[in-house]
């Protein structure tokens, strides 16, 4: 069946994080907090264009494969003609901004279990500097190459229209519309390659990202994200999934252990990104729902933002509901009248552009917001009142201070706090006691608010919540 907005107005309000109760009021005497109703967000949402992604994915079609190890010097054919027509298109959008992207095609010679002889696993990337505050980076990350049933056919036709030229297409349109707008925090629009061969354009980037000392906010991963028509039958161009990690990859055992007994094992920053994406699209992307899944990825599947998470950075990932398994992966044929093999016609151009009008939301959202807090912490034990404390936030004129039953999935109250109604110690650390909140009974968090109205995602107190890169342990 085909879902419509009204079938999902009591699920909008409760899986994409809307208050369940609503905020509590500061006292009269502090000043209220700035209207949080964004014009330009919605406009940028309406100038997502299916005509721009279809042409996109009808180029991307017709370099026959994109294989990681297919042909690179042909003009017309493999993903060596891709990579160049991607960085054209970049530079095509540069040009009628004025110049506004830096474009860098980082990559790295790499072997692997699909990869039997060196190969260079080059990214086509572009940048938007931020204008006043450009190591803080929202990344947006889709993979080029495609694949058939046998991962080591680099010559057969692999279409990979919607694994991954679905999240390419996304990629470009994002750039598109964005680069005519600046932002204090820098942008990066990667199209990666090397995904389906081991993730390895995803590290190629989040390697470029730690070497030029980003601060990747995050990073927003589309993959398979243009099909409306599952294999079980069921037709959906309204849902969107958005895969996050529970728990940082990057934390000690010891990190572990404490996590474990006063827990938070839901509240990475991921996972307060995810929350976050899901508030705007029911305010700024007609009839597309996110249902929220609290996994890293599909069961015993992966994409590029796990790169990025085991760097130490937040990311999530963008599937469509209902994935259709006979186009994924496949050669293309056609077997008793069932089409296998990732072709265009497997690609819904409406439901497309509302995907990738959530991201490019998402990305102006968090470009504008000021950096999520720093050291958030909170004391309390013992009473019946709860402190949080957090660092100052540049550019914040007051914050969120937050809370919600430790079984709920998404935020459910808060409190406004003007940066001057909130306590200062000697070290220049913000609090803020929540009257008659008992620690032992809620979970709480913190989000930084610009005087033009636009919030940070919330930040959960501890090294599981802190979406700061701290590598301080091994990968596993």
């Amino acid at each position: 069946m085909r879902r419509t907005a009204s079938a999902f107005a009591l699920a909008l309000a409760l899986s994409a994080g809307a208050a369940i109760a609503a905020p509590v009021a500061p006292p009269a005497n502090e000043p209220p907090p700035p209207a949080d109703v964004h014009p330009e967000l919605r406009a940028i949402a309406q100038a997502v264009r299916p005509a721009e992604l279809k042409d996109t994915l009808t180029t991307l079609v017709g370099f026959g494969t994109r294989h990681t190890l297919s042909e690179t010097t042909s003009a017309t054919r493999g993903i060596g003609a891709a990579r160049r027509w991607v960085k054209a298109r970049f530079e095509a959008i540069s040009k009628d901004c004025g110049g506004c992207l830096e474009i860098v095609t980082p990559s790295q010679v790499v072997t692997g279990p699909r990869i039997p002889r060196p190969t260079a696993v080059q990214d086509v990337v572009a940048i938007l500097r931020g204008t006043s505050d450009p190591q803080r980076v929202i990344v947006i990350t889709g993979h080029l190459d495609s694949r058939v049933t046998d991962i080591m056919n680099a010559t057969a036709d692999a279409p990979g229209a919607d694994d991954d030229g679905s999240g390419t297409a996304a990629v470009i349109e994002a750039a598109r519309v964005l680069s005519r707008y600046r932002f204090p925090a820098t942008l990066v629009f990667g199209v990666d390659s090397g995904e389906e061969q081991g993730l390895y354009g995803g590290k190629v980037l989040a390697d470029y990202a730690v070497a030029h000392g980003w601060q990747v906010e995050a990073d927003l991963n589309n993959d398979i994200i243009g099909g409306i028509t599952g294999e079980d039958g069921v037709i959906d161009n309204t849902t969107i999934r958005l895969f996050s990690q529970g728990l940082k990859s990057t934390l000690t055992p010891r990190q572990l252990r404490l996590l474990n007994y006063t827990g938070g094992e839901v509240d990475s920053p991921s996972r307060n990104l995810a929350r976050f994406i899901a508030t705007l699209a029911p305010r700024y992307v007609d009839n597309l729902h996110v249902r929220l899944i609290y996994r890293t990825d599909r069961y015993e599947r992966g994409g590029d933002q796990v790169e990025f998470l085991d760097a130490g950075y937040p990311a999530v990932r963008f599937t469509e509901r209902s994935e259709n398994y006979t186009h994924e992966h496949q050669d293309v044929r056609t077997v008793d009248g069932q089409q296998y093999g990732d072709v265009l016609a497997g690609v819904d151009f409406p439901y497309l552009a509302k995907v990738t009008a959530l991201n490019a939301v998402a990305m102006a959202a968090l470009a504008r917001a000021p950096a999520p807090p720093a050291g958030v912490a909170i004391g309390g034990a013992v009473s019946v009142d709860t402190t949080v404390r957090w660092q100052p936030v540049p550019g914040a004129v007051g914050y969120r201070v937050w809370w919600r039953d430790t079984t709920a999935p998404a935020w459910q109250h808060s409190r406004w706090v003007a940066a001057d109604a909130a306590t200062r110690d000697k070290d220049g650390v913000l609090g803020f006691t929540l009257d008659k909140v008992n620690i032992d009974d809620w979970f709480f968090g913190v989000s930084a608010v610009s005087a033009d109205g636009y919030a940070s995602p919330v930040v959960f107190p501890g090294p599981n919540g802190d979406f700061a890169r701290r590598v301080t342990a091994a990968k596993h």
